[in-house]
């Protein structure tokens, strides 16, 4: 005798149930495991496991990076410009028709013919650079041959210069370290990776500021080298790029390492008062 029963899962199937014949293991529930191909979704921790990410911390975790990508938007923008100084004689230093000016930054030298009848007649000093004139722009070769260049009967410290290009550069990759992580532990869901990134973002932006402290040193020093020809100098907005990327990336990473900790230091600092009496 043969008798048949319907299984119904999405479409209509006919079993065998006669007494001699072998049925597989696990009836249903292994015809649908051999279906899905074995595959086991990925175990993503709890919040309330205290090593996962909630959703608003979530939140919290991606309007940081911003923050973070933000400064590193703008240290790009500052190393890759050479408007780090800009160096102003006197607009009769060459001639009476022309003056020079010059600006430079890690890694690249420029100098600018400005006519001085473009120039404000009540000004002592040749600019400012927004002005119109032949430029013309060079990289520093002591990264490469060991030469250094003479600007105004003066000569860049290079070893300063090399110091400050080798902290931003360093400073450039713990921001992208600390990115990685940040992704990583949104992507993984848990909260391990917030604290190295932390600690790679606030290193990056003390490395940033000692990158500027020591490049104005050199600027002082290349104005010390020679005192016959005087120079007007200013730090450029190469700089305040570069600085504002500074605090940008120290305040992510604070807020990284505050959104890392197992518990709120706001209830900590301002618990709530029991309203039960």
């Amino acid at each position: 005798m043969w008798s048949t029963f319907i299984v119904q899962d999405e479409e209509v199937r006919t079993v065998n149930t006669s007494p001699g014949v072998h049925q597989p293991s696990g009836g249903l529930e292994g015809f649908l495991g051999s279906r899905g191909g074995g595959r086991k979704r990925r175990h993503r921790p709890h919040p309330s496991s205290g090593d996962g990410i909630s959703e608003s911390q979530e939140g919290k975790i991606k309007l940081t990076l911003f923050m973070a990508v933000t400064g590193i938007m703008l240290t790009v923008l500052g190393m890759g410009t050479e408007f780090w100084v800009e160096l102003k004689p006197s607009k009769s230093f060459d001639n009476n028709q022309t003056c020079l000016v010059a600006h430079y930054g890690l890694w690249k030298c420029c100098t600018k013919m400005i006519w001085v009848s473009d120039m404000d007649p009540k000004q002592e000093i040749c600019g400012p650079l927004h002005l119109q004139g032949e430029s013309n722009c060079t990289f520093f070769k002591f990264y490469t041959t060991g030469e250094n260049i003479v600007l105004f009967q003066k000569t860049p410290e290079k070893d300063l210069t090399v110091v400050s290009a080798m902290f931003a550069i360093i400073s450039l990759f713990l921001m992208v370290m600390g990115s990685i992580c940040i992704i990583m532990a949104v992507s993984k869901g848990v909260q391990f990776f917030l604290k190295p990134a932390a600690v790679c973002f606030i290193l990056s932006g003390v490395l940033i500021f000692l990158c500027l402290i020591v490049f104005h040193q050199s600027v002082l020093s290349f104005l010390a080298s020679d005192q016959s020809i005087p120079l007007h100098h200013e730090l450029s907005w190469s700089v305040t790029c570069v600085g504002c990327a500074g605090a940008l990336v120290i305040v992510a990473g604070a807020l990284f390492l505050v959104l890392a900790l197992p518990y709120s230091p706001w209830e900590k600092c301002l618990p709530k008062k029991n309203s039960d009496i």
